[in-house]
């Protein structure tokens, strides 16, 4: 199983117009980052030449409940 690593960047004081990163890494490898914002989460693959993938907060809940794994909090 590949170990995970993530770290975050933070804007100072409430996410108006700057998102919050996390660059994801697997194996030491980076696989890409997430950006969250106030509207959408996106997906930029590292390598992807300018490719992200943007869903919006709604599209994602759905996602995550119709293929996430469940588990009790």
């Amino acid at each position: 199983m590949a170990t995970h690593s993530i770290s975050m960047k933070l804007p100072q004081g409430a996410v108006l117009n700057t998102d919050i990163e996390f660059e994801i890494r697997a194996n030491g490898a980076k696989l890409g980052e997430v950006h969250l914002s106030k509207g959408t989460i996106d997906w930029r693959p590292y390598k992807s030449k300018g490719s992200e993938y943007r869903l919006s907060w709604e599209k994602f809940a759905e996602l995550m409940v119709a293929n996430g794994n469940k588990h009790a909090s």
